[in-house]
């Protein structure tokens, strides 16, 4: 008999009303669009790596690519490796529980990523002697381009009024991160991820800090790279419709 009795306009309401609780108890905000609600939320995203049963992890030294720009990085006082490995670190505190170990001195058997990616005695050997359960390995390339040159603009002639063309010098310089991560199972030696991380950053002007144009690169990959080893949330929103 109760279901006999449910009819009339009190069915009708009954699912909106049971949108508005769904959407009150997620806590989620929404917004109303002409027979619809747009639901917003968070959804969270598995890191690349399972780090269930790893402790500690070692930076192996990054090799840093000979770089194309005009003027080594490193006569404008920057250490490319150094600069890179201390950022990679403070990612790793803030976001893990791994703890670091000591890497000491690497005397790489080969200079060739594709070699020393399948060289599992290699990085077992490494996994040994610092007794690291992960390491972290890869390649540099920081490259400092002078974007400089001639743009073509128009512009009014305070004379007569008419609007010419011009060639105007417009002083740019680009900063350009490309980066190659890789992690090996220190038990094992075995490649467990790889992936390669580029960037590209344009200044106004010829005499910008590589420091700034460094950290601009690394700011805009760092929910990438966090994101192989820890779990991270992303925005999304879906349409539900009341009608």
């Amino acid at each position: 008999m109760r279901s006999k009795m449910r009819s009339g306009p009190l069915k009708q309401l009954a699912p909106a009303l049971a949108l508005g609780v769904l959407v009150l108890g997620l806590g989620l905000s929404e917004s109303a669009v002409a027979g619809s609600v747009e639901v917003r939320f968070r959804v969270p995203v598995r890191a690349r790596l399972d780090l269930t049963n790893m402790e500690t992890v070692t930076l192996a030294p990054f090799l840093v690519v000979t770089e194309e720009g005009e003027m080594p990085i490193e006569r404008r006082g920057v250490n490319v490796q150094e600069e890179f490995e201390g950022y990679l670190k403070r990612i790793l505190k803030r976001r893990t529980r791994l703890k670091f170990v000591a890497a000491g001195p690497i005397d790489y058997p080969t200079y060739d990523f594709a070699d020393l990616a399948s060289n599992t005695d290699f990085w077992r050997v490494v996994g040994e002697r610092t007794g690291a359960d992960l390491i972290l390995a890869g390649s540099l390339d920081f490259d400092i381009q002078d974007r400089s040159g001639y743009r073509t603009e128009s512009y009014p002639s305070p004379y007569d009024g008419r609007t010419y063309l011009r060639q105007v010098l417009v002083e740019q310089t680009g900063f350009e991160y490309d980066i190659v991560m890789e992690v090996y199972d220190g038990r094992t030696g075995k490649r467990l991820y790889s992936d390669n991380f580029k960037d590209f950053k344009q200044f106004a002007g010829e005499s910008v800090d590589p420091l700034t144009g460094m950290f601009e690169n690394l700011l805009a990959l760092e929910d990438r790279i966090s994101g192989v080893f820890s779990q991270k949330r992303v925005e999304t929103s879906r349409l539900l419709f009341t009608n």
